[in-house]
């Protein structure tokens, strides 16, 4: 695996946006073009008039955000939308508005502020409005994609751009942070949160969650990827809300202080610094024993290093991030292989259910 790499400014989560249904049936000759041939030319005139209908406004009291109409095995219809949890809040009802005026109520099925995902579901949708497809993996950096959305009130827009990463690390103000996000510079402005961006046969490969505010950042944008929608929206449509996997541990990346101070050879896997105490891994890791000090930096000393998880190679703190949250559920015993002492060892786990947000 290639080292992930950590965006650690501060994103502002824009609260307004449009809704998009997850499979544009209109799309599908476009879709079957090759896929060198859509990279050397995008038709966004054409993406636009063929995608745009399903592309919704969520409201909710003075907020709100866009959002996609979406089909799943599970409703077998295209009266769901999805958007971010941010852009529902803590609302139970929502105002959903389609692209000819047409508004409904929708009520929220359910919200998971970890993924900052969220669906609605709407007793009907207008007939012009179709589901849109969602992609089963992650689009290549470079990529050309086109962002969905209501942005600042307006209405339906289309910006354009290319993936520019993917496998970000993004911060959320609920103090997680969400593994696998993309990153994009299709401009993605307060209004597009929970619209989509989609590829040029119409495919959505992500949910638009945040635009970078910092000085002198220009065209970075943040994408909830597909694989995580996939993995999430079910259960919100099911039980409500979204369980995921807890280990109960303070993890950091190996860096070249921390091998160092450790004895390690390479700067892989995710170390241990601290146990939660009562967590799931009380008793199995061992956290950090004492801090020392390497060329003036601090680092922690006689922790475990996870270097693999249930047979999955572990080479950083944001692969065992995504470990838990897309390879494993609440309940789960995973054995996971550590460095320790200078050895190597497998220990066992069961996983817990990562608690709320704010909580203790």
């Amino acid at each position: 695996m290639v080292q992930r790499q950590f965006i650690t400014i501060v994103v502002v989560a824009l609260l307004v946006g449009s809704v998009v249904p997850l499979g544009v049936a209109g799309l599908t000759s476009q879709a079957e073009t090759d896929t060198s041939n859509l990279q050397e030319a995008c038709n966004y005139q054409q993406l636009y008039d063929e995608t745009v209908d399903s592309v919704v406004s969520v409201t909710r009291g003075q907020g709100g955000g866009s959002g996609l109409v979406v089909e799943t095995a599970q409703n077998g219809s295209e009266n769901l939308i999805v958007t971010n949890a941010h852009v529902v809040g803590d609302a139970s009802s929502v105002t959903i508005e389609f692209r000819e005026g047409d508004q409904v109520n929708g009520t929220v099925l359910g919200a998971d502020r970890l993924t900052d995902l969220a669906v609605v579901r709407v007793s009907e949708t207008p007939s012009y409005v179709e589901s849109f497809e969602v992609a089963s993996s992650l689009p290549e950096p470079g990529e050309k994609v086109a962002a969905l959305g209501h942005p600042f009130g307006l209405d339906e827009t289309i910006t354009s751009g290319i993936v520019s990463g993917t496998d970000r690390a993004l911060p959320t103000t609920e103090g997680y942070t969400l593994p696998q996000v993309l990153q994009t510079d299709a401009a993605i402005s307060p209004g597009n949160s929970g619209g989509p961006l989609v590829t040029c046969d119409g495919t959505v490969v992500g949910v638009n969650t945040a635009g970078l505010s910092a000085q002198g950042a220009e065209d970075i944008g943040f994408a909830v990827p597909a694989t995580v929608v996939s993995e999430v929206v079910p259960e919100l449509i099911e039980d409500g809300d979204a369980e995921h996997a807890y280990l109960g541990i303070a993890g950091a990346d190996v860096t070249p202080a921390i091998a160092q101070a450790n004895g390690l050879n390479a700067t892989q896997g995710a170390y241990v610094a601290a146990v939660a105490e009562g967590g799931p891994a009380t008793g199995t890791l061992q956290g950090a024993t004492a801090v020392e000090n390497v060329s003036g930096v601090r680092v922690p000393v006689g922790g475990d290093v996870i270097v693999a998880a249930g047979g999955s190679s572990i080479e950083s703190g944001q692969d065992l991030k995504e470990f838990l949250l897309l390879s494993s559920e609440p309940g789960d015993t995973v054995t996971l292989t550590v460095l320790r002492d200078g050895a190597r060892t497998n220990v066992s786990v069961t996983l817990g259910e990562r608690p709320e947000p704010g909580s203790a």
